[in-house]
């Protein structure tokens, strides 16, 4: 295996995804253009080697850093030159080992180029400090110290140097401190086609965006008038973080072609410029208004749990000696979503954490209580009257100190539903989804509200929206249950055990989804898949008997004869 110290050069065109959705075949040819006239004759006057080109970059590689940086600057200028349309490069450099294998190249110095890249200004070159200490004296430019970055996969911190050294902060508008939750700016969105009608569809996508993510209250969301300050203008995603305090930026585009239009939206995290989620709508203009409804709906929806990601990922970039008590719930939030007892386990430790450092954090007050009331529904624990007890304790404390928080109102809704308090729990749900319609967990938990009432379609109504709000949710699989649940209590087996594998193909590891399964595949006449399903759960539940399925859900009592009567035809214990 070789190896050998070099200068790595990572290169990425800016908003390469949405110049490929106005402008296909041009802007392929105008990259065509770039590689051949400007990239690659600037790599070979700096005595570069191109590694490797890709649809949106290219990996570049140097025996020296002031090549490496000369090629940068040189591309980075003369790019400026050109038509201001013209698309613009992000460029991280960095010195290190490389491990070459035929003509490409691997290692931890390719690794960090790559994470210094997306750390750049458009029209920029970002370096680490390793590079920018070897420039001393060897090349005449002038560099801005953005300090320590902490990137995904890599253990050390690594500084950071930008070119062109950025301007104070003070000659522009002042930076605001970001608040200590999620914070986002929906951006004016592009009219394409310059057609006044399309102008104002374009603004009220923007303005019922900005209310529908104003309805969750654990984002910090622009006003839509400060946000339209930046209409028309050009700006850096980076300045309009800095501006206005916010960690994320939604932007899009609005295109028409006869009666047909065409909504894009992207979010952006505004500290490094990265691209966390895009899509696009298509739409018909019969009907202008349900068609802006519609669109309001899927990305308000889309976007909760891609900017809950996000943080995540975002917590995990930081030391654990910086946690405080929102970090440690972001740590907590994704394992929350596991339904497992081991992940639910870890994220009680977390959630602790958070309520050592601030005991009055509703958002760790209220998981902790989701995390309680799966111990009780899903037989983690003999005390189940006490973890109920819990969850409706911590809950009812979560809700007194932010009773307008719909994922708080939810979560207070469930630990009511499992004490059978179903009355409190639906106008505490219906409440929830009233201040926040694109609340997808409440719907589910209303679904299953229906499905413990023996509501069968109601029930499969509102799974079904829970799912058309948040289709890549990490709770989708147990909407998936939710529904088989519904179909289980409706005696349609056939229908129950679909929707009961594909809630498995998510989570085969959810062992408690067999106490129902096994009893459905019985129902549905599969009797050999049923003792095998039956098999899995007695292997993980060894002690399980039917009195103790029986305290632990929360379904009706004829529904519970029929699963527990399945269950004794099993095998299962009284």
């Amino acid at each position: 295996m070789e190896r050998r110290l070099a200068a790595i050069m990572a290169m990425d065109i800016v908003g390469y995804s949405s110049l490929m959705e106005r402008d296909e075949a041009g802007t392929l040819a105008t990259l065509k253009m770039m590689r051949r006239k400007l990239v690659g004759p600037a790599v070979v006057r700096h005595n570069g080697r191109v590694v490797k080109m890709m649809g949106d970059g290219a990996l570049i590689e140097f025996s020296s850093v002031v090549d490496a940086v000369e090629s940068a600057v040189d591309i980075q200028r003369t790019l400026a030159d050109k038509a201001a349309d013209a698309p613009k490069l992000r460029i991280g450099i960095n010195l290190g080992d490389i491990i070459i294998d035929g003509n490409d190249i691997y290692g931890d110095g390719v690794n960090v180029a790559a994470r210094l890249e997306a750390l750049a200004d458009p029209g920029g070159v970002c370096v680490s400090s390793i590079v920018r200490d070897s420039l001393v004296n060897r090349v005449d430019e002038d560099f801005s110290d953005v300090g320590e970055h902490q990137f995904k996969n890599i253990e050390r911190p690594i500084r950071a140097y930008h070119w062109p050294k950025r301007k104070e902060a003070s000659k522009g508008r002042p930076a605001l401190a970001k608040p200590d939750k999620p914070s986002i700016v929906v951006l004016p969105f592009d009219n394409m086609n310059a057609n006044s009608e399309q102008e104002y569809f374009a603004d009220g996508i923007v303005e019922a965006l900005t209310a529908a993510l104003a309805r969750v209250r654990s984002f910090f969301v622009i006003a839509r008038n400060t946000a339209f300050t930046y209409k028309g203008r050009q700006f850096d995603l980076r300045d309009v973080g800095r501006e206005l305090g916010v960690g994320y930026a939604l932007e899009g585009s609005v295109q028409r072609a006869g009666s047909r239009i065409r909504i894009t939206a992207q979010l952006i995290e505004t500290e490094n410029g990265a691209h966390i989620w895009a899509e696009k709508f298509d739409g018909s203009l019969d009907d202008i208004f349900e068609l802006q409804d519609s669109i309001t709906e899927k990305v308000a929806g889309a976007l909760q749990p891609s900017i809950q990601l996000a943080e995540i990922e975002r917590t995990g970039r930081k030391r654990p000696q910086e946690f405080g008590a929102y970090d440690f719930t972001m740590q907590a939030l994704p394992l929350c979503w596991h339904l497992e007892r081991e992940e639910t386990a870890k994220a009680l430790e977390l959630l602790e954490k958070a309520l050592q450092i601030d005991p009055k954090y509703p958002l760790a007050l209220s998981l902790t209580a989701w995390c309680h009331a799966q111990a009780s529904v899903y037989n983690w624990t003999d005390d189940i009257e006490g973890a109920k007890a819990r969850a409706l304790k911590m809950a009812e404390e979560a809700a007194s100190l932010s009773g307008d928080d719909p994922l708080i109102l939810t979560v207070l809704g469930t630990a009511h539903t499992i004490v059978r308090n179903n009355g409190t729990a639906r106008i505490l749900l219906e409440r929830a989804v009233s201040i926040d319609p694109n609340a997808a967990w409440a719907w589910s938990r209303l679904g299953w509200l229906e499905a413990y009432d023996d509501n069968c379609d109601p029930a499969i109504a509102h799974f079904e929206k829970s799912r058309r709000l948040s289709p890549f949710d990490p709770l989708t699989f147990n909407t998936y249950v939710g529904m088989a649940s519904a179909y289980q209590g409706a005696g349609r087996f056939d229908e129950a055990v679909e929707c009961f594998e594909r809630a498995l193909q998510d989570r085969p590891q959810a062992a408690w989804i067999h106490r129902s399964y096994a009893p459905s595949l019985l129902g549905a006449g599969r009797a050999e898949q049923a003792q095998r399903s039956f098999e899995r759960l007695v292997a993980a539940y060894p002690d399980l008997t039917t009195a103790k399925v029986r305290e632990a859900m929360v379904f009706s009592d004829r529904f519970m004869d029929v699963m527990t009567g399945q269950l004794r035809t099993l095998g299962l214990p009284d």
